[in-house]
C-alpha cells in the first residue's frame, strides 16, 4: 500500500516546527512515557471526574492530544511495536495464522530496534521501567547479546508494585528493598530515570538523549501506598454508571466530539478469568466478575467496588506525581525546553480478574502488598469511556489510547487537538525524523508499516494515511480513514462501524453497507497476507538475529 506523499518531509519542515527564538536546536531530547493498562478516559484531560493528573494534564493543556491514537490491545504487543517500529506479528511477537510467534526462539529486526537507531544518530539511551518484550532484554552488552541499544536499564519485570520479587539495572539482577523499607514502583522508576538524566548531564552535557520510561502502573494487582489510596477513600461510591456518565459530559466540555456511548456488556469478560465461585472464595464475597448495572450489586458490593477503582485512581495519581517529579528534573537539568515529551497507554483498561504471584490474602487491607485484586469489567467499562470492550478487544476499548506530546521549542500549538488517526507504530518513524536519520532506515529487512507523526505536530492534517490493521487473540481489524471494520470474537463475523459519528461502537453497518464492508475486509487481507510474506521471508538461521538470552 502506497504512503500518501504528505508523510515525506524534511529538516526544513522539522525547523519550521520550532518557536521562534535565537538558535533552533538541531536534535531534541526524546522522552516517552508508557502507562500500563490505563483507560482512555483515566487522564483528567480525556475526561476524568474524581481521578486527578495535574502534571499529565498541564503536558496536554501546553502541548497535543491526539483523539484517535492506537496501540496493538495487549501489553508485549504494543511495546515491541514501540521499539521495533514494526507491527508484532512482523517480528515474531504475536500469533496469527500463517505467522507463529512461539515457532522459533529468535528475534527478527533486532538490528533495526529504535534505541539502537538514535544511537547511531548520537543520542544516549535510557531505559526505567517495565520491558515485557518476548524475546529481548534492554542493554546494549555483549555479554548479555543484547543489540536493541539502551545505554542504561532499571528493569522490574514481575507487576508487584509495592514487594518486587527480582529487579535488574544494566542486565545484572540487584539487591531488592529490605523489610520495612518503603518501596513503590513508580517512585522507583521515575528514581532511576532521574537518576540516568543526571549521569546524562555530568558526562555528555547537552548532547541529545533518548528515555524511555514505562510505568507498571496501573496494571493489577491493585497495589498502592496508604497515603495514595486516603486521597479518594469513599469517592467513587457513585458507581461506573455515574462515573461513565461524567466523563461523558466532561470530554464534551474539554472539546472532545461526543459519540454515541454503548451500554454495559456483562457477557464480556476475558475467557481466562477466575469463575464467579473462585471469586468470592479466593478475594472476596463482594467481588463481581460482570459489568451489571450499579444499582444491581448489594451494598457490600458497591462499598467493595469503589473499595478497588480507589486503589486504581491511587495508582494513576501516584504515577501522575512521579510524572510531575521527572518534568521538574528536566527542568532543573535545563533539557525542558528541547524535550519532546509523549505519554501514552500499551491498551486499554482491563477486564481480568486473577489470582497468581503472591496470591491474594483474604482479610488483608485493600491495596496492600498482601492483596491482588484486579479492577474488573465494570470499572474497565468507565476507564474506557466512551469506548466499548476491554484490553485484548480490538474494539476501541481495547486499542485506542490517550497520546499527549509536549515540546516547547517545537510545537506552536497549545492545548491543541490532533485528530487523524494514528499507531504505537508511527512512534519509531516519527522519532528518527526528529534526530535526523534517513527516511525508510528501519526498512533493513521488510518495509515497516508506520509513518512519521512530525507533519502533524505542525498542524492537525486531514490527508488520508495507510489503513491501520489489527489482530490479537484472533479478533481482528481495521480503521481506514473514519471507516472501521472489527470482529468482537474469536473469528467471528466482521462488523462495520462509521468512526466520524459512532467511535462507541453502537451501530454495526455491514448489513446496510456490504461495499464498504468487502473494501475494507480485502484491505485486511492484503495485509495480513503481506505479513505473512514478509514473516515467511526471514532467514531466522541468520547470525545477526540475536537468540533469546532473556532469562524470562
Amino acid at each position: 500500500m502506497k504512503k500518501a506523499p504528505v508523510i515525506v518531509l524534511s529538516c526544513t519542515l522539522i525547523m519550521a516546527l520550532a518557536t521562534a527564538c535565537s538558535s533552533v536546536p538541531e536534535k531534541p531530547n526524546i522522552v516517552f512515557i508508557l502507562a500500563d493498562d490505563m483507560g482512555h478516559s483515566d487522564p483528567g484531560c480525556y475526561g476524568a471526574e474524581i481521578l486527578e493528573t495535574p502534571h499529565i494534564d498541564a503536558l496536554a493543556t501546553d502541548g497535543l492530544r491526539f483523539t484517535s491514537f492506537y496501540n496493538t490491545g495487549r501489553c508485549w504487543p504494543t511495546r515491541t511495536s514501540l521499539l521495533s517500529g514494526f507491527y508484532p506479528h512482523q517480528v515474531l511477537s504475536d500469533p496469527m495464522p500463517g505467522v507463529d510467534y512461539m515457532a522459533s526462539d529468535v528475534q527478527p529486526v533486532t538490528s533495526a530496534w529504535l534505541p539502537s537507531l538514535l544511537r547511531d544518530q548520537g543520542y544516549s539511551t535510557y531505559h526505567s521501567g517495565k520491558w515485557h518484550i518476548v524475546r529481548k532484554i534492554p542493554r546494549q552488552s555483549e555479554i548479555s547479546h543484547s543489540e536493541v541499544g539502551f545505554d542504561r536499564s532499571y528493569r522490574t519485570e514481575d507487576g508487584r508494585h509495592l514487594r518486587p520479587h527480582h529487579l535488574w539495572e544494566d542486565g545484572i539482577e540487584i539487591s531488592l528493598p529490605q523489610p520495612g523499607e518503603e518501596y513503590e514502583a513508580s517512585v522507583a522508576i521515575v528514581d532511576h530515570a532521574i537518576k540516568y538524566l543526571k549521569e546524562h548531564k555530568k558526562n555528555r552535557g547537552n548532547e541529545p538523549f533518548f528515555e524511555y520510561i514505562a510505568f507498571i502502573a496501573p496494571h493489577f494487582p491493585l497495589q498502592a501506598m496508604q497515603k495514595d489510596i486516603d486521597q479518594y477513600r469513599d469517592k467513587f461510591l457513585m458507581g461506573w454508571d455515574e462515573i461513565r456518565r461524567l466523563r461523558t459530559e466532561n470530554r464534551k466540555e474539554l472539546g472532545f466530539e461526543v459519540h454515541p456511548v454503548n451500554e454495559l456488556e456483562p457477557e464480556r469478560f476475558a475467557p481466562w478469568n477466575l469463575t464467579p465461585e473462585e471469586l468470592i472464595t479466593q478475594i472476596d464475597s463482594a467481588d463481581t466478575g460482570r459489568a451489571v448495572p450499579w444499582d444491581e450489586l448489594s451494598k457490600e458490593q458497591q462499598e467493595f467496588q469503589a473499595t478497588k477503582m480507589a486503589i486504581h485512581a491511587a495508582m494513576v495519581s501516584r504515577m501522575d506525581r512521579e510524572i510531575g517529579r521527572y518534568v521538574e528534573a528536566l527542568k532543573e537539568l535545563g533539557y525542558f525546553e528541547n524535550t519532546i515529551i509523549f505519554f501514552c497507554s500499551d491498551n486499554g483498561s482491563s477486564t481480568e480478574i486473577m489470582n497468581r504471584a503472591d496470591k491474594h490474602t483474604i482479610g488483608a487491607i485493600p491495596g496492600s502488598a498482601d492483596t491482588y485484586l484486579c479492577l474488573g469489567p465494570g470499572w474497565s467499562s468507565a476507564c474506557n469511556t466512551p469506548f466499548r470492550l476491554h484490553k485484548t478487544w480490538v474494539h476501541e476499548g481495547g486499542i485506542a489510547t490517550p497520546l499527549v506530546i509536549h515540546w516547547p521549542r517545537g510545537i506552536k500549538d497549545k492545548n491543541a487537538f490532533r485528530n487523524m488517526p494514528a499507531h504505537i507504530i508511527d512512534i519509531a518513524p516519527t522519532m528518527l525524523e526528529l534526530a535526523g536519520a534517513e527516511p525508510g532506515i528501519l526498512n533493513s529487512r521488510t518495509e515497516a508499516p508506520g509513518i512519521s507523526l512530525v507533519p502533524i505536530l505542525g498542524e492537525d492534517l486531514k490527508s488520508e494515511r495507510p489503513p491501520i490493521f489489527f489482530h490479537h487473540e484472533r479478533k481482528k481489524a481495521l480503521r481506514h480513514g473514519d471507516w472501521k471494520i472489527t470482529t468482537i470474537e474469536e473469528d467471528g463475523p466482521w462488523e462495520l462501524y462509521d468512526l466520524s459519528l459512532d467511535r462507541g461502537e453502537t451501530n454495526n453497518l455491514a448489513e446496510q453497507n456490504p461495499e464498504k464492508l468487502q473494501e475494507l475486509i480485502s484491505l485486511w487481507e492484503a495485509q495480513r497476507n503481506l505479513i505473512v510474506k514478509q514473516v515467511g521471508a526471514l532467514d531466522l538461521n541468520d547470525a545477526s538475529i540475536i537468540q533469546n538470552n532473556d532469562p524470562l
